[in-house]
């Protein structure tokens, strides 16, 4: 049996194929990109703890229009060093901003604000239709504090912006690889189905509480 080295495995010494400036500048490269990355992940860790606590208090009624606003300036902050520094590593920050897009939509639907764009809040298409997607699962919780509240009309108002927020993500249709939208659409479709069940069992319990309406009595 020969005793020389396996063909195709590296020889354990001799001199490099590349010129070790070349060696060198690919390590600086990797070391930099590493470094712009972690900065990059703590910047969206940030961003989307910050659009975590404003969309608890927004629930809570205790979260003002700065709080919105400065999840929209955190936003447009992330997606320049993402756009100047870090292109190669966007994904890393998806959820950053599809948890700011839903904390500013949230936020105007609940300060009454016409809702925001992906080019008001500095956002890519992507991530924005993602976030609007699950804006739909956030006015089901806004729905339900409604129920629990009595108010049936404002239910009914929610239950319509739902329906009108499906059928826009329902136009979008592509592949996968460029945003997985299909599961959004499927999930803010059955909630939207869950809700108006709600309602209109609402509805019912209270038609059932108060009885015939005078209008029905006077026509006895």
């Amino acid at each position: 049996m020969s005793d020389s080295p396996s063909t195709g495995r590296p020889a354990a010494s001799g001199p490099s194929p590349l010129a070790e400036r070349v060696l060198t500048s690919i390590e600086s490269h990797l070391q930099q990109r590493e470094q712009r990355r972690e900065e990059l992940y703590q910047r969206a860790r940030r961003l989307r703890r910050l659009a975590q606590g404003t969309m608890i208090r927004l629930h809570a009624r205790s979260a003002a229009a700065e709080e919105i606003a400065e999840v929209r300036r955190a936003a447009k902050e992330l997606a320049e060093f993402v756009h100047r520094d870090a292109r190669g590593d966007a994904s890393v920050a998806l959820d950053a901003f599809q948890e700011a897009v839903e904390a500013c939509l949230l936020g105007a639907v609940i300060l009454g604000d016409e809702l925001p764009g992906p080019v008001e809040l500095g956002v890519e298409p992507e991530p924005y239709l993602l976030g609007l997607g699950d804006l739909v699962g956030e006015l089901r919780r806004v729905a339900l504090d409604q129920l629990v509240r009595a108010d049936l009309a404002g239910a009914d108002a929610t239950v319509g912006l739902m329906d009108g927020l499906v059928r826009v993500l329902m136009r979008f249709d592509t592949t996968r690889a460029i945003v997985a939208l299909k599961p959004k659409q499927d999930v803010a479709r059955s909630l939207l189905e869950r809700t108006r069940g709600d309602v209109t069992m609402a509805h019912l319990l209270e038609r059932q509480r108060t009885g015939p309406s005078a209008g029905g009595e006077s026509g006895r």
